[in-house]
């Protein structure tokens, strides 16, 4: 076939396929050609795809309030831009504001670095990491406590349950304990424990922690705001941490958590060949770095959580979103909180007045018993009224819900305890209770139907309780009941006379 014949079927072939229409088979069979050779010929001379059309979005009617907004805040979240532009009137959803927000938030152009290098004991980096709620049945958030060497790269890493400032300074003398003494600065982030402010002129730090500093002999040192690659000696170790250490583990609490967590760093974190240094991290410290930490100084600092607070009309005292009970006349006085981790101590000025275990759930109230007995001995009718008194705690709820509709009725609350305090003795905590159920359940109140019930209509036979006498050496007595066995075995007298004779050797009168 010659040029001009094939040029004059490729011809054919466009004509009908890209004027007429018509389709590749029906084109095959017309022009006698294989239908590969038509698409083939079609393929190299089909027009180009037309652009589609740029559809509209609903947000760009709002594109210059969007704009105005990012020129205020920068960095304000696509939530909060939807609600600026709810009141004027934008319907669609936070997804298509996302997508909109990238493309037009201003971009940060790429920066540049130095690596920093570190002398052996001159700095250390410290920052706190968040862990969520990782305890079971724990109402408060995990936080890791983590400290580097920036020579060594030796790692301190400690879990707590608080980031408050009594909890912070634990953890830096546990950190520095470890150790074994302190480097000439220390690298925080801006937390408030250590920063209270830090502006391009200034930076103030936190007093109290300003002193810890000064008694321990470091320099403190804090990073500029949102410039994380000024700590990126501790940054690069918490995200080790999430990534070697706290995936796929299970902690039952806090105890169980850092006794892993303490293994895991001494055994490998610290022995391991760090990634960029190239050496093992405990070798580093133990022949370089330590014998240029400073002496840690034996004067002892106060690290206890320390807050002043009011008692409420409840003697109670509200510390770290729990309570804890104090005197009753102390209500309404001025009283310091003071609470390491383990004990929360209430003082009057310099006199302690209270002393509780720490609690680290929340919402919780803690109530010392002397504390409530010594109102009840001061005021007999302090009890609450439908409350259980105390001598009847035995009862449970039981009893709870019975002295609540004493408390309702018009009946003696004092007599009703005092009969049932009896009744328990008698019977047992146990029956009492059924019975009081059992009267409850008819309509009524009183103890003289829970006696009824006992007694008559149960048949119950009263089992007191041992005498108490009140001395110990006395009550401590114990007499065994005597066997009376012993006289069955003794053998029968023989009778030699007539029990109505008179014994021999006697005469009748």
């Amino acid at each position: 076939m010659s040029a001009d014949e094939r040029s004059s079927r490729v011809a054919d072939v466009l004509r009908l396929g890209l004027v007429e229409g018509v389709g590749v088979r029906a084109i095959a069979r017309k022009l006698g050609m294989a239908r590969k050779t038509v698409r083939r010929i079609l393929g190299r001379h089909r027009a180009p795809p037309k652009p589609a059309e740029k559809r509209g979005s609903l947000l760009d009617a709002y594109e210059p309030a969007i704009r105005k907004i990012l020129d205020d805040a920068p960095d304000m979240l696509a939530p909060a831009v939807l609600e600026r532009l709810r009141p004027l009137g934008y319907t669609g959803g936070v997804t298509i504001l996302r997508a909109r927000l990238r493309a037009m938030r201003p971009q940060a152009k790429p920066q540049a670095f130095l690596t920093l290098s570190f002398e052996p004991g001159e700095a250390m980096q410290i920052d706190w990491a968040d862990f969520g709620f990782a305890l079971p049945g724990m109402p408060r958030r995990v936080s890791a406590f983590a400290a580097v060497l920036c020579h060594s790269r030796r790692l301190y890493l400690e879990f707590t349950l608080s980031q408050a400032m009594g909890s912070f300074l634990r953890c830096m003398e546990r950190c520095l304990a470890f150790y074994g003494g302190a480097t000439a600065v220390d690298i925080f982030d801006n937390m408030k424990t250590v920063v209270l402010s830090h502006t391009a002129a200034a930076t103030v730090f936190n007093p109290r922690f300003s002193a810890y500093a000064r008694s321990r002999g470091f320099a403190v040192r804090a990073c500029n705001v949102r410039k994380a690659h000024e700590k990126g000696r501790i940054e690069r170790p918490i995200g080790f941490v999430r990534r070697r250490f706290w995936l796929g583990r299970r902690f039952p609490d806090l105890l169980d958590l850092n006794a892993q967590a303490f293994a895991w760093r001494d055994d490998f974190a610290n022995g391991r060949v760090h990634e960029d240094t190239g050496k093992v991290p405990q070798l580093v410290f133990e022949h370089q770095e330590k014998p240029r930490l400073k002496p840690l100084p034996t004067t002892p600092f106060n690290t206890d959580d320390v807050e002043g607070t009011g008692v409420t009309k409840m003697f109670r005292v509200p510390f770290d979103r729990n309570k804890y009970s104090v005197p009753w006349r102390l209500a309404s006085q001025q009283v310091i909180v003071r609470a390491d981790d383990r004990v929360v101590r209430v003082f009057l000025a310099d006199k302690q007045v209270a002393e509780h275990p720490r609690c680290w759930s929340v919402g919780q109230d803690i109530e010392h018993p002397d504390h409530r007995q010594a109102l009840l001995d001061e005021k007999p009718r302090a009890l609450a009224a439908g409350s259980l008194p105390p001598a009847l705690t035995s009862l449970g709820d039981t009893g709870k819900g019975y002295f609540k509709l004493l408390a309702a009725g018009s009946r003696s609350i004092h007599r009703d305890a005092t009969r049932l305090v009896l009744l328990v003795e008698l019977f047992g905590a146990g029956d009492t209770a059924s019975a009081m159920t059992e009267v409850m359940q008819t309509g009524h109140v009183g103890a003289d139907y829970v006696e009824y019930v006992l007694r008559h209509k149960r048949g119950l036979d009263p089992q007191p309780p041992p005498l108490r006498l009140g001395d110990h050496t006395l009550d401590a007595i114990s007499v065994p009941e005597p066997d009376l066995s012993v006289y069955d075995q003794l053998p029968a007298a023989r009778m030699t006379r007539d029990p109505g004779e008179p014994p021999t050797g006697q005469e009748t009168p």
